[in-house]
């Protein structure tokens, strides 16, 4: 389980998250809705550790994300992180991309990581395009190796940050269906969206954000069918 108490982060003087709290049980999908600069990107950041946190605590199966004695770089192994830029190794083949953090990280033999990298890339529909460079696929398929690289640490949670925001329209339905297939095989995720069909069909709640703090939360048919908040109300009005 993922537990967030009281979660306050500030850059300099503008804090962006203002006492956010939440869980996610093992296999749920959460989606986070808002608009821009509400605090939703940022709060994946510091459950992953990337961004240090004023006040409050983040909790992954009882281990204190910030605590001064966790070891970050172990914890995050269990929890993937799929940005809006893939960040690929342009001189690296999409497979060499994908295998890199099990060699690196996990100290896996090529062999090992290989065949990992491999299955992972056919789980995501880029079984074809093992052997050839990031520049040669489409976004959408940039965006899937993104999954696919995190996939291949074996991670027990999936955070996403708008994955689909950079891809062209025809192509964010690609990305969307690797996502459902990871929720439909019980995957825990954190699925940050403006994809609103997405969030009302894979999620198990949505939680509505506005300006740093969760002003809605609950099952989807509740936050985007009849939503109660005025701002939730109003955010939707203007996305669909």
């Amino acid at each position: 389980m993922i537990e967030i108490r009281d979660v306050h982060k500030s850059f300099g003087q503008l804090e962006v998250v203002k006492g956010v709290s939440m869980s996610v049980a093992k296999g749920e999908v959460v989606s986070v809705i808002g608009g821009s600069g509400s605090g939703k990107s940022t709060l994946l950041m510091c459950i992953n550790g990337l961004e240090p946190i004023q006040k409050g605590n983040i909790h992954v199966d009882g281990i204190d994300v910030h605590a001064r004695g966790t070891d970050l770089n172990k914890l995050r192994r269990r929890i993937g992180i799929v940005f809006q830029q893939w960040n690929a190794f342009p001189h690296l083949s999409v497979i060499e991309n994908v295998m890199l953090a099990p060699r690196k990280v996990l100290g896996l033999k090529r062999s090992e990581a290989e065949a990992i990298a491999e299955q992972r890339l056919k789980h995501v529909g880029l079984g074809e395009k093992l052997k050839v460079y990031p520049s040669q696929l489409s976004g959408g398929q940039q965006q899937r190796m993104a999954i696919a690289r995190a996939l291949a640490m074996s991670p027990d949670y999936m955070l996403f940050d708008e994955v689909t925001s950079a891809l062209d329209p025809q192509l964010v339905g690609e990305v969307l269906e690797t996502m459902r297939m990871l929720s439909s095989e019980g995957m825990t995720m954190i699925v940050v969206t403006h994809e609103i069909a997405f969030a009302r069909e894979v999620s198990n709640r949505v939680a509505f954000f506005h300006s740093g703090r969760i002003r809605e939360i609950g099952p989807p048919e509740q936050v985007i069918g009849s939503p109660q908040q005025a701002e939730t109300i109003t955010f939707l009005q203007s996305v669909l």
